[in-house]
């Protein structure tokens, strides 16, 4: 299987490829969350799945990258992004503000990514703790697959990197709102030394992806890996491609985050110039590093992809004049293969208005 680097060729393989095993391992999870025990981690479960399917999807394309392996990377990429919408549930929607408790839940990302680690009691700060093994084998799927990658060796390491950017941030943003900034200023300021030059909430959406893992696990199922030069990987996945990813879906979100009093990274640019000139920044910079990767044609789609499918989002039809100027001149960077994403997006979404997708799940983003 040739890894794509049309739009035409790409959405031929995720539609009839990518797809239909991303719901088949979402149907599972779904029937599985809703044999929870404890009620409210049952709804944070179910809720997790049924209004954040688009994350699975999106992220399971990079499984491409791994060719004949691409079902069992679907596997792992499907479980490892319903522990973060899920645990994300649990910090932004549900009973704590309590950063151990945070931690202790975060524990089980980290514990994904690392092959023989022993499960914990990932709950055992709050009040909710049974799930019937819920979180734990999802856990448990992550280190299965991982175990059959043979260049886990090399990128565990990384992993676990990009993995802790993601749990610090998760901890750091869901705390009180008066400590919220503070722990991120601070954060940023440990960090800031080993990154490109950047603001400190742009660093946060750096870390708030799970691109840069699902690119790495992909890749470690190559034969070909060894030969593969891995920084330049790593340099235009994290920062770069992972902070538009974020940027973007924070930029479309503003309004809902403003009145739910949630933290959103895009507010704190001076106006809406300011925040198109460094989203464009972001993008460029991908481009630029997408360069010396191998595929460049495919993480091109992926770069250019984002653009196209954040900005069709229907919450963008309600933005004002300013920020719909922003909008295009975000399209306009991603040339055609952006505008493809776009009107493809949309067509998608309208049809997923009339089939729901898998065993009794709501696809909706």
């Amino acid at each position: 299987m040739a890894i794509p680097t049309k739009p035409l060729s790409l959405m031929r393989h995720v539609f009839k490829r990518v797809f239909p095993i991303v719901n088949e391992e979402l149907s599972y999870w779904y029937e599985r969350a809703k044999q929870i025990p404890n009620d409210e981690l049952r709804k944070q479960a179910i809720a997790s799945i049924e209004k954040k399917t688009f994350h699975c999807e999106g992220g399971s394309i990079l499984s491409l990258l791994g060719e004949a392996d691409y079902k069992k990377i679907i596997k792992f990429i499907v479980a490892y992004q319903t522990i973060s919408d899920y645990l994300d549930n649990l910090c932004d929607r549900s009973t704590s503000l309590d950063a151990i408790d945070f931690e202790q839940l975060h524990l089980s990302m980290k514990h994904s990514v690392t092959v023989g680690a022993s499960p914990e009691n990932y709950y055992c700060f709050r009040k909710d703790q049974n799930d019937g093994g819920y979180l734990e084998e999802l856990v448990a799927t992550c280190q299965s697959i991982l175990e059959q990658s043979p260049f886990y060796g090399q990128i565990k390491d990384y992993l676990i990197e990009l993995c802790q950017y993601y749990c610090d941030l998760q901890v750091h943003k869901h705390v009180t709102i008066e400590e919220r900034e503070s722990r991120l200023m601070n954060w940023f300021q440990k960090q800031k030394q080993w990154i490109p030059k950047m603001e400190w909430y742009e660093f946060s959406a750096c870390s708030g992806s799970t691109l840069g893992i699902f690119c790495l696990v992909s890749y470690s199922f190559r034969k070909d890996f060894p030969d593969i030069p891995f920084e330049p990987i790593k340099a235009g996945y994290f920062p770069y491609i992972q902070g538009l990813h974020i940027l973007l879906d924070y930029f479309i979100d503003q309004e809902e985050d403003q009145t739910e009093g949630d933290l959103n990274f895009c507010s704190y640019y001076s106006d809406s110039e300011h925040m198109a000139e460094r989203l464009v920044f972001f993008f460029n910079q991908a481009e630029k590093h997408i360069q010396q990767i191998p595929h460049a044609g495919f993480h091109r789609l992926i770069n250019r992809g984002l653009l196209g499918v954040y900005l069709s989002d229907l919450k963008v039809a309600k933005k004002d004049e300013r920020h719909k100027k922003v909008v295009k001149q975000l399209l306009k960077s991603g040339g055609a293969t952006g505008y493809f994403f776009y009107w493809n997006r949309k067509a998608y979404e309208a049809l997923k208005k009339w089939k729901p997708v898998g065993s009794g799940i709501k696809v909706s983003t």
